[in-house]
């Protein structure tokens, strides 16, 4: 049966490539790379003679229409890549594994590099759930408006890629629009030259403008959002759960009856209600733990 296999390669340490990718791209028929230059150097490396294919988001859906046909029609089994970490993250490979799932191919996605879960498991900050972002907009107007929705989200974990060139000018902008957020940024993960700046959003954007090679190597940002909280303490979100516990506690309701009451007795939107719930419930089982 043809397969389709997704395949992680490293971020930046060539030691992070495991034997079960080595021996995949060497047994498979055909190699999808985002960069064939920059994988051709991986296989040299790893002495993988595999054939490649150029995959990337500017031929990712004719690509992917041809790739599938090919599959179908000379059961090949193919692998994707990406010039580093896992394939679909941030990267092309969305189109192709869509229409592989449509035609029923098997996929078979290899364990690997990730900068998202590495950046995460050693920022120090809470990994219960978080809300990646991949690249936001650089457009000023537009960059913060992204900002501006991560900080309504009640997701308090936020996870962003940032280039070189932009990283002094995201920082400071999450220090207009979340100055209380926790921060941890880091760069070059897994290299020669892997660095971290930990603190406050201020203290951060102080440490980026007086490293020296601030310039040099990708970012990952990996942030907390203390604001949301204290927006919470005060907005009228909180009062709308106090008025839900009490018709829990009082009325014997279940919660959506609480929640329909506060509808109909014009306390609140549906919409708001039911994200005050949400809250309530998260508590309730968190306290049952």
């Amino acid at each position: 049966m043809s397969r389709l296999y997704i395949v992680p390669t490293p971020i930046g340490n060539l030691k992070d490539m495991t034997e079960r990718a080595v021996e995949t791209l060497k047994e498979c028929d055909l190699i999808l790379a985002e960069d064939t230059r920059h994988t051709q150097k991986l296989l040299n490396h790893f002495d993988i003679r595999t054939k490649l294919v150029s995959y990337h988001k500017f031929n990712e859906k004719t690509r992917s229409e041809e790739i599938v046909n090919e599959i179908l029609s000379e059961e090949k089994n193919v692998a994707l890549v990406t010039d580093a970490g896992t394939p679909c993250i941030s990267d092309p490979g969305y189109e192709l594994v869509k229409r592989a799932r449509e035609e029923e191919i098997e996929i078979i996605a290899l364990a690997g590099a990730s900068a998202v879960t590495i950046a995460l498991s050693a920022a120090g900050i809470d990994t219960y759930e978080f809300a990646f972002y991949g690249f936001l907009p650089r457009k000023k107007s537009e960059l913060e408006e992204a900002l501006e929705k991560i900080k309504k989200n009640s997701v308090k974990t936020f996870i962003i890629y940032e280039s070189p060139k932009r990283i002094i000018n995201l920082m400071e902008i999450i220090s207009t629009i979340m100055p209380n957020s926790t921060i941890c940024v880091m760069k070059e993960l897994t290299k020669l030259h892997e660095n971290s700046f930990y603190g406050s959003a201020e203290q951060v954007l102080e440490k980026l403008k007086n490293h020296e090679d601030v310039e040099r190597g990708e970012y990952v940002l990996v942030g907390y959002n203390n604001d949301w909280e204290e927006n919470l303490s005060t907005g009228p979100a909180v009062s709308l759960q106090a008025i839900l516990f009490d018709k829990l506690i009082q009325k014997y309701y279940s919660l959506k009856e609480a929640v329909n009451e506060v509808v109909e007795e014009g306390i609140a939107s549906k919409n708001d209600a039911y994200k005050a719930s949400l809250e309530v419930k998260k508590f309730i089982e968190n306290y049952n733990k």
